[in-house]
């Protein structure tokens, strides 16, 4: 998968499932900038992984990147569960479960950690169903902007 770009494709197309999903869900815009280059470089983290059993992120925008202290290619080959630690990863998943039954979650706070190692803690996370224009799943993103190191 190649970093986003303004000449890449997937930029476009996935920037599209996240607002697209976003709205319909929530019935607000993720971002008032909703261009592919806006979403990427907007002040907040958006990600989004997989459908796979085991889900990869498919997609961290720059503000998520300098979060995990990743780039693209590490970020975008990485299970998703890893942005968790493992005595946190019982809790996320059982938010994903409320999330998939709901269709989105708007209170998820949590533990995360870096690359590093350095733990943070997110609040109001929004966490979502990505679905395209058929209905079809394509992937579940989070954005939130709200977290503190601890």
């Amino acid at each position: 998968m190649q970093e986003p770009g303004p000449d890449n494709d997937y930029q476009s197309a996935h920037t599209q499932l996240l607002t697209t999903s976003y709205i319909q869900l929530m019935g607000r815009a993720l971002y008032r900038y909703g261009q592919p280059q806006a979403l990427y470089h907007a002040p907040f983290p958006i990600l989004s992984h997989s459908t796979d059993a085991d889900p990869i992120l498919t997609y961290a925008n720059l503000a998520a990147q300098k979060l995990w202290q990743l780039g693209w290619d590490e970020l975008t080959q990485m299970p998703s569960r890893l942005t968790a630690e493992p005595q946190h990863r019982d809790a996320r998943a059982a938010m994903f479960d409320r999330m998939r039954q709901q269709g989105f979650v708007d209170d998820y706070s949590g533990i995360r950690v870096t690359a590093t190692g350095k733990r943070f803690e997110i609040r109001n996370a929004v966490i979502w169903t990505l679905r395209d224009a058929s209905g079809e799943k394509q992937g579940e993103a989070a954005t939130f902007s709200e977290y503190d190191f601890l």
